[in-house]
């Protein structure tokens, strides 16, 4: 089917599985106006935060916001991360279809920002 000829009745009808990794993509926005005494690199007070979802929780979330009835297959952590991402995608209208692992931490990738620029990106990631 080419993509003009999709519309808004056939992307409604679709039933979407989504299957990948779920990360929990956090967001910290703030000012760097001094450099640290520690080392020489800036010191961000963050002033906001952001919880977004990313990897296959954000293509479910996509396809949703189409109108697609999407659900996400996924393994998460039993953690305060999963437990956010499930409530990120409960609000995006993706059934979430999640195995909680005791043994696993919920993937995050936290990203430090200020004056609109990137300072910092830290993963949190289990080997399982």
């Amino acid at each position: 089917m080419e993509l003009e000829n999709i519309n808004k009745k056939t992307i409604e009808a679709a039933s979407i599985l989504v299957v990948g990794d779920a990360m929990l993509d956090r967001y910290w926005f703030g000012d760097a106006s001094r450099i640290s005494p520690e080392a020489p690199v800036p010191v961000v007070k963050v002033t906001r935060r952001e919880d977004r979802l990313g990897g296959a929780a954000n293509v479910a979330r996509n396809s949703a916001s189409l109108g697609s009835l999407t659900s996400l297959l996924a393994v998460i952590g039993d953690d305060e991360a999963g437990n956010v991402l499930m409530e990120l995608l409960e609000k995006s209208n993706v059934r979430p279809c999640l195995y909680k692992d005791p043994n696993s931490t919920t993937i995050v990738k936290l990203r430090i920002l200020a004056r609109n620029q990137q300072m910092l990106r830290t993963d949190f990631e289990s080997q399982v």
